[in-house]
């Protein structure tokens, strides 16, 4: 007998509805937001400098291949470490800001 899969889809409208329809937990949450964050000011600097791929990875130290990936939204495996490796060897620096979560006691 033959199993048929129904899918269904599920729309979020904010980035913390995403996560948790994803299931990650609150700091898998962050930490997502973060990297595409990143990834997002990554893609209009390099759409703005029209920069190559190649260009992008040799200046950030880091593969073609995997600048390819990056750029195309495919952070599995990608630290954030790396996203600001690229964005500094482009001449960038990120700056980061740490404040107490309304929910903490």
């Amino acid at each position: 007998m033959r199993r048929t899969t129904i899918l269904t889809s599920k729309s979020a409208r904010t980035p913390e509805s995403l996560a948790r329809t994803l299931g990650l937990s609150p700091a898998e949450a962050h930490e997502w937001q973060v990297q595409h964050a990143l990834l997002k000011r990554l893609r209009q600097i390099v759409r703005a400098a029209s920069l190559t791929h190649a260009e992008v990875a040799s200046r950030g130290g880091s593969s073609r291949t995997r600048v390819t990936a990056i750029l195309n939204g495919n952070l599995d495996n990608v630290s954030s470490d790396l996203l600001i490796r690229l964005l500094s060897g482009l001449g960038y620096r990120v700056k980061v800001t740490v404040s107490r979560a309304d929910s903490a006691a």
